[in-house]
């Protein structure tokens, strides 16, 4: 570890700060001694969706929240405690993860380790929050069959092997009832720390238990221990959570070494208020904010890092790295924050709690060089750093890359060996479509693949930020520079600028919408807020020829009633000219209207086309309309689109969420079902033309002509090729001068969503 770390190359060098004016990279760009070496980047290579091991079309729950592997790396064991089974994929061909089975157990799994060729598996029996009970179960794995099973006395947490294999340590939580009272501690009984000898076979190890009553200043006789690592000497460092308080135990002699409080720390530029709808505004203070950790993991003998998730009064919103004399050497302060609102995984409505909100972190070393994995349970991400040694005394993390997770991380393994490191992601429902999934990656010299988009500093020195994307266009003056807007998941509503020169592509500015002319309060009041922003649901976008652009304002039913809009904005972001449709159609409304616009010709030749995204009352089934609008005479018209039906074995339906206009009289759409994941089945792009088309107005319902599509392409492998699940929401498409194709996905906010978003270029579909 005192090895001085290989040198860069110039272009390496070079690479590293291009990325780090981007925001994704921290390492130095010049006169720092302690660079990291260039050893390639982390990529999602595969994906196991956890139903696998089931069914994919039952909607009982299954999860993924431990995660544990053989010593040769080829299989995993994971905890699914909705099913109360252990879980076992094998990832011989990580690229390609298959179902290995399921085994049942009389409880709740918590977690799991592995020591040769056995699991061990903590299992909660507890009757209730008094009467607490645990095993610990001894598998197999090569057969899936248990072996042995020893009582823990209380409820188990967490598990942790040493390094010799020589023992095993198991946080005895005891979890306190949030219900009751208050829901604070103290609540008996309290936790405690288990060692298991693991000498000779299973059927002979032993339990020793380790009160750890009375050493933290919170809820000395209520410990709640939390998670569990052990070091190379043997020496376990334990989180009481709830206690702000860490231990370190001696695992032969079960002696306490020592302990110390987590401390605090003081967060500037941060997210504390839960906006409706969401605003993210990185404003706030917070002082002396106690680190509270979940997840620990030594770094070395001297060193370890800790996960402060926060519980009764903290959450650091970071990570910190203590030296085993309880001495902070690093914390990571407000970035985690920061980097989830780059990337747009900021989840606003945990801001009032604890913003992103690290869960677990894990260490490995590969190709010599030193990583630590953070696991962030909100933001549905894993902050990867690069470990660097100043001196003896001291260590620092700077930060490599960001990798997307499924919702809910929890589970962190590092397999150096194999060159892989895998994610279980806890949450599941197929209802809200989203799944529990093990994500796989591997360390390799390709490009980075995600992010695809980030974000730019505002003047103050922090993120723009973003989310919930939906339409995309490019400047017709400069098709290196694009533009896309966020629906209603976000007030005062705005257009972002990219540059799609970039990878990832960047947004490089923001332009607020403002109703400075009342324009928008005259039609929709509701929409138009005091200070003269706005809170659109824009669905669309189009650059106008002249200057300015169109975008397209998705109506709704329900609670609060409000029209679809085609709003006409200049540079500036002013609203100039509110467009609704006529009465008679907007009494046809349904929820789902408004979702692409696209526009055709200039001044008072203008004509702009808007899809809809589903059937409004007294429609055909399975057509929806484009509408067209002509500026000189202030009129609509409309055609008929036939969808494909919903072919899903979840139902759901098929509506069109873009339209881009490809030239003369041809446009192109985006089809697509509400589904995700292995239930996804239309994400298509088609084409049609308007020639020789006489759109109808409104009186003429349902005698509109219908439109003759052409399919160009199915986007499910184009969707599939980072990794990952097939995303829901594919919502923006533009198609440049050259013919490339670019689509965008609406990750909702991070809500009920793994906050991902692929800015994907497809060949040139068009020519």
């Amino acid at each position: 570890m005192n090895a001085s770390p290989p040198r860069l190359s110039i272009k390496s060098l070079a690479l590293i700060c291009v990325n780090a004016l981007l925001g994704i990279h921290m390492i130095a760009c010049a006169g720092d001694k302690s660079r990291a070496a260039d050893t390639g980047h982390f990529n999602r290579i595969a994906v196991f969706p956890v139903c696998e091991n089931s069914s994919c079309l039952a909607e009982n729950e299954t999860v993924a929240e431990i995660v544990a592997a053989t010593q040769d790396g080829n299989t995993l064991v994971y905890t699914d405690s909705e099913s109360q089974k252990l879980g076992f994929v094998d990832i011989t061909n990580p690229k390609r993860p298959q179902a290995a089975g399921t085994l049942a157990l009389d409880g709740e799994p918590t977690s799991v380790a592995v020591k040769g060729r056995y699991a061990l598996v903590c299992v909660n029996t507890s009757l209730d929050f008094v009467n607490t009970s645990g095993k610990l179960i001894v598998v197999d794995i090569r057969n899936q069959t248990r072996v042995t099973e020893l009582d823990l006395g209380g409820q188990p947490d967490a598990i942790a092997v040493s390094p010799n294999g020589r023992y095993a340590a198991v946080a005895i939580e005891n979890e306190r009832d949030e219900d009751l009272g208050s829901g604070e501690p103290p609540q008996s009984p309290s936790g405690l720390l288990v060692i298991v000898d693991l000498k000779g076979r299973p059927q002979q190890w032993s339990t020793r238990a380790v009160n750890l009553n009375g050493i933290a200043d919170r809820y000395p006789f209520d410990v709640e221990t939390e998670f569990v690592d052990i070091n190379k000497q043997n020496i376990a460092v334990i989180s009481l959570q709830e206690n702000n308080y860490l231990v370190l135990v001696d695992l032969k002699t079960g002696r306490i070494v020592r302990h110390f409080s987590a401390g605090q720390v003081n967060l500037n530029q941060i997210d504390t208020v839960e906006e409706e709808p969401a605003l993210i505004s990185l404003s706030d203070t917070l002082r002396d904010i106690p680190r509270e950790p979940d997840g620990v993991a030594w770094l070395s003998d001297g060193f370890f890092a800790t996960a402060d998730e926060g519980d009764l009064f903290g959450g650091s919103r970071g990570f910190t790295l203590f030296n085993n004399r309880g001495g902070v050497v690093f914390s990571s302060g407000n970035t985690l924050d920061h980097h989830a609102v780059r990337l747009g995984h900021y989840p606003d409505g945990r801001s009032k709690n604890k913003g992103n909100e690290p869960e677990n972190v894990e260490y490995g070393v590969y190709n010599k060089q030193r990583y630590l994995f953070v696991g962030s349970e909100r933001a549905n991400l894993i902050f990867v750093y690069h470990l660097l040694r100043q001196h003896q005394h001291n260590i620092t993390a700077r930060l490599a890359q960001i990798l997307p997770a499924g919702i809910g991380p929890e589970g962190l393994l590092a397999i150096p060996q194999r060159n892989l490191f895998i994610v279980a992601s806890e949450k599941d429902s197929r209802e809200d479509k989203f799944r529990s999934v093990i994500n796989i990656y591997k360390l390799n010299d390709k490009q980075q693949q995600y992010p695809t988009l980030v974000s730019k500093n505002r003047k103050d020195n922090t993120p723009i930020p973003w989310g919930a994307l939906s339409g995309l266009a490019y400047d017709n003056n400069n098709p290196r520079i694009a533009y896309t807007i966020h629906d209603s998941f976000y007030q005062q509503s705005r257009i972002f600028k990219l540059n799609i020169a970039k990878r990832p592509a960047a947004i490089t500015d923001e332009i607020v919408l403002y109703d400075r002319h009342g324009a928008l309060a005259s039609v929709e009041p509701v929409l138009a807020n005091p200070d003269g922003t706005v809170n659109l649901d824009a669905e669309g976008i189009a650059v106008r020829k002249q200057g300015g652009f169109w975008i397209a304002s998705e109506g709704d039913d329900a609670p609060l009633m409000f029209r679809n809009l085609l709003l006409r904005v200049n540079r500036a972001g002013v609203i100039k000219q509110v467009v609704t449709l006529p009465d008679s159609v907007t009494h046809r409304m349904q929820r789902f209207g408004f979702e692409g616009v696209a526009n055709v010709g200039a001044g008072a030749n203008e004509i702009v086309y808007v899809a809809f995204q589903r059937e409004w009352d007294g429609d055909p089934a399975n057509h929806v309309r484009i509408g067209r609008y002509a500026v000189a005479t202030d009129s609509w018209t409309f055609m008929y689109y036939p969808l494909a039906t919903a072919s899903s074995p979840n139902g759901g339906w098929v509506g069109l969420s873009e339209l881009s206009h490809l030239g003369k009289q041809s446009f192109a759409v985006i089809e697509r079902d509400n589904q995700a994941g292995p239930d996804a089945r239309i994400k298509r792009i088609y084409r049609f033309s308007v020639a020789n088309i006489e759109p109808k107005p409104d009186a003429n319902a349902p005698d509109f002509p219908v439109l003759k599509k052409t399919l160009i392409r199915d986007l499910i492998p184009d969707l599939k090729r980072p990794g990952g699940l097939v995303l829901e929401k594919i919502e923006g498409m533009m198609v440049l001068p050259n013919g490339t194709t670019l689509i965008i996905n609406d990750n909702d906010g991070v809500d009920d969503s793994n906050g991902e978003t692929q800015l994907l270029r497809l060949p040139r579909l068009f020519r």
